[in-house]
């Protein structure tokens, strides 16, 4: 995927933020994002810790600069 200024499929900012503000979509297509980077270890982790604090960090992340939070480049 390449690399872009927006998250989530590269949809505008607030597209972006309305996915992110539904903790289901942004559980979903915050492992989706992570797989397709290659980020195969991060996209497991997102699907078992991805419903919780996480997805407070990726809103707040998201609100701040448009992209989701990276945390484990593996």
């Amino acid at each position: 995927m390449a690399k872009s200024s927006q998250d989530y499929f590269g949809l505008g900012r607030v597209w972006s933020l309305i996915l992110a503000i539904i903790p289901v979509t942004s559980w979903i297509l915050g492992a989706i994002i992570r797989f397709q980077e290659g980020k195969i270890l991060a996209g497991i982790i997102r699907l078992f810790l991805g419903f919780n604090i996480i997805w407070v960090i990726d809103l707040v992340c998201m609100i701040m600069n448009g992209r989701i939070a990276r945390f484990i480049n593996i």
